[in-house]
């Protein structure tokens, strides 16, 4: 059995709202195990015999979109994969003046060279961004910023979905 953490896009916005014990339940019922949330914004910890983050994401987006009628898109890491993510952004110098905030996005695929030069060309006043691997790290000055999940999404060519670095500490200090 292997665990993984699951970051689910959009969940709890708008009409897109899932209560996280009845998510537990469903997930338990369906083939997850140890199934544990954090917040209400679709951090997901679960142990399956799946060896395959593809597989783990593919039955989880299949086993919500049968319980909610709404696609729900998932990325997966295992906490190794995300203990390498937080120590690189800990790493990372902030490119921007102040106290921006800082985000991770977890992201469904590596972009490529190409799609992640232009992402971290961004050149929006107060709003930066840098690839590593399958993550980007987002440093956001705007209560209302350009660079939304979906201009990200739309740049690199792949779903993804962003947590505040606060919410990425917690995570690691909880589930790595």
């Amino acid at each position: 059995m292997a665990v993984y953490l699951a970051f689910l896009r959009a969940v709890n916005v708008g009409k897109r709202q899932v209560k996280m014990a009845a998510l537990r339940d469903h997930l338990a019922e369906n083939g997850f195990s140890d199934v544990e949330t954090f917040i209400a914004s679709g951090n997901v910890k679960v142990t399956s015999s799946l060896r395959s983050l593809t597989k783990v994401e593919q039955q989880l987006e299949a086993a919500l979109e049968d319980w909610l009628g709404f696609d729900v898109p998932t990325m997966a890491r295992t906490p190794k994969q995300l203990t390498e993510a937080f120590e690189a952004g800990e790493k990372l110098r902030c490119p921007l003046p102040g106290q921006p905030r800082h985000y991770l996005a977890f992201l469904r695929d590596k972009p490529t060279a190409a799609a992640a030069k232009e992402l971290e060309e961004w050149d929006k006043e107060g709003e930066r961004a840098q690839v590593v691997g399958r993550d980007v790290h987002l440093w956001l000055s705007s209560a209302t910023p350009k660079l939304t999940n979906t201009s990200m999404e739309n740049l690199l060519g792949t779903v993804g979905t962003a947590r505040d670095w606060k919410t990425v500490t917690k995570l690691v200090a909880a589930w790595c």
